[in-house]
């Protein structure tokens, strides 16, 4: 099963631990953890379903460009939202 991390930025708002998921590809496994948790995907998506501005989505060592990325059963995809300000 793919993991998928969240990084503490996000846990500074809700309880987002490593997730295991089954799913052949990235927005399946995104939308089986937003079905768990349903307030994280205003965090991640906006509300067109794409991946919001600030963040930036890494599966295997390398940054994701779509949502439609093919997943391994092994995959490590992070998820991170990146910071601003000075």
């Amino acid at each position: 099963m793919a993991h998928l991390h969240f990084t503490q930025q996000l846990a500074r708002f809700l309880n987002v631990p490593t997730v295991e998921v089954a799913a052949p590809r990235l927005r399946a496994a995104l939308d089986s953890v937003f079905a768990q948790q349903p307030r994280l995907r205003g965090y991640v998506l906006d509300e067109q379903g794409a991946l919001r501005p600030n963040v930036v989505i890494f599966v295997d060592g390398a940054r994701c460009r779509e949502l439609d990325d093919v997943l391994r059963p092994d995959s490590q995809v992070y998820i991170l939202q990146a910071l601003s300000g000075g």
